[in-house]
């Protein structure tokens, strides 16, 4: 579709536990690369339809699911009883028909490789044709686990079978299955909706049950046919989870390959969907980039780096073993190696973080160094200044969380505590080993510690 229309809405079946999981989150706050599966849903969806006609079926803990996603909340169905897929449409149908749709794509919340494209030429094929239905079918040489199709001879739908019900080896046999992707007329399955039944081997309320009540009244259903794309299969397990995540992540992967990226060792490189590049960047793995991170050309990211939701400006480097999360570094850094970012860091330019340094919340102007075994928490620190090794800003004082202001070429000594609230003025000098608890004026020399004794030692003899 050239422009969404504004007649259709997306149902995404999203209310199940998914018990073969094994696992007590449900099945669709599982990640992959970073993010939840079914963002990755929503992101294909939200390609065709707009995203406030995108609609989601939730029951097993939907608090949590509402609570975790935002896009999903104000869109909400609850089934408050998994009876099904048939079910969950029942608990929707009338929203969706007071919202004035027309034309309603169902998916299911656990398909993150959804092949949108090809599901968008099914929708207009679909709405080209005006039929009551029509729903995406695949061919698996191992047909196990899911709905068979059943065809006549001239290849005409006669039903879907779930594997359940299946009684003769003649349909167990048929590796033609339901691919779980279906758009519906709204008006046209109206009569048809509150005639499904749970006289099955699950207990259930089937939507492919529509199709059989559909077609004894001569509706005419389109089953699209779509080979072997297992891109519509959904994940049930923690197996399938960590081969789907495979497959995704070798085609961040390759884009980032084509996008003028190098990197080394790319099989234990793993980078998350919304991760942007620019050309000339660096990467040896193994390595992770998750979430909203930007890396900018010219950029250095060594062996054993983790970084997200983070600003990589031009001409970085990033060393061994460095932890970095919701920070910005400013062009021509050096970070780590073994230095930890938190979220609320900014590095204007030139700022060296080294070896075993911590900072949090806090702006290194241009060119302040730290380069080792430091901790920066609350804390700006201007131009040029130099922290020595050992130097901790001490902001919490057990109730509330103080600033520490250093001013411009601030030489610290090694071993320094800085208790805030505390200012240090441009041009001062800190003595190794002292401990601030008031304001340094500028230019001065501070120095807070006990005075050295050297006392005779005794030996015994």
């Amino acid at each position: 579709m050239s422009e969404k229309r504004r007649d259709i809405c997306a149902l995404v079946l999203s209310a199940g536990k998914g018990t073969r999981m094994k696992s007590p989150i449900p099945k669709v706050l599982h990640t992959l690369l970073g993010e939840h599966m079914l963002w990755y849903v929503h992101q294909g969806i939200m390609q065709v339809i707009k995203e406030d006609h995108i609609f989601y079926v939730l029951g097993y803990m939907a608090e949590l699911i509402e609570n975790t996603l935002s896009f999903v909340r104000g869109n909400v169905v609850y089934q408050t009883e998994q009876l099904g897929t048939g079910h969950a449409l029942q608990c929707a149908y009338p929203h969706l028909m007071k919202q004035g749709f027309k034309w309603c794509l169902i998916v299911n919340g656990d398909v993150p490789l959804l092949d949108i494209g090809r599901v968008n030429s099914f929708i207009e094929e679909v709405i080209q044709k005006r039929v009551s239905m029509g729903l995406m079918t695949i061919t698996l040489d191992d047909p196990r686990g899911y709905g068979r199709i059943v065809r006549d001879s001239s290849g005409n739908l006669l039903s879907i079978v779930e594997e359940k019900d299946i009684s003769t080896n003649e349909v167990r046999g048929i590796k033609e299955v339901n691919a779980g992707v279906y758009i519906v007329n709204l008006e046209g399955i109206k009569d048809y909706l509150n005639g499904l039944t749970n006289d099955n081997a699950q207990k259930e309320y089937y939507l492919p049950q529509l199709v059989e009540l559909l077609l004894k009244d001569n509706k005419e259903i389109l089953a699209k046919e779509s080979g072997n794309d297992k891109a519509f299969l959904g994940i049930n397990s923690g197996r399938e989870l960590i081969e789907c995540e495979e497959i995704l992540r070798q085609r961040i992967i390759d884009q980032a390959f084509d996008s003028g990226v190098v990197i080394y060792n790319p099989s234990q490189v793993r980078i998350g969907p919304k991760v942007k590049f620019q050309t000339g960047s660096v990467i040896t793995g193994p390595v992770e980039l998750y979430g909203d991170t930007k890396i900018e050309s010219g950029v250095s990211i060594d062996s054993h780096v983790w970084i997200k939701d983070s600003e990589v400006c031009s001409g970085t480097r990033i060393y061994s073993f460095s932890h970095i999360e919701g920070a910005i570094i400013g062009p021509n850094s050096k970070i780590g190696p073994f230095a930890r970012l938190r979220p609320g860091t900014r590095l204007i330019e030139g700022v060296k973080v080294g070896n075993f340094v911590e900072v949090k919340k806090s702006v290194l102007n241009k060119g302040v160094k730290a380069s080792h075994l430091t901790y920066l928490g609350d804390s700006f620190i201007d131009k040029d200044t130099n922290i020595g090794a050992g130097t901790i800003t001490c902001n919490y004082d057990g109730k509330s969380k103080h600033v520490t202001h250093i001013g411009k070429s601030v030489f610290v000594g090694s071993n320094t505590s800085l208790v805030a609230p505390v200012k240090v003025g441009d041009n001062a000098l800190i003595g190794a080993g002292s401990t601030i608890t008031k304001d340094v004026p500028n230019g001065a020399l501070a120095i807070a510690r006990g005075r050295q004794k050297n006392l005779n030692k005794r030996i015994k003899s």
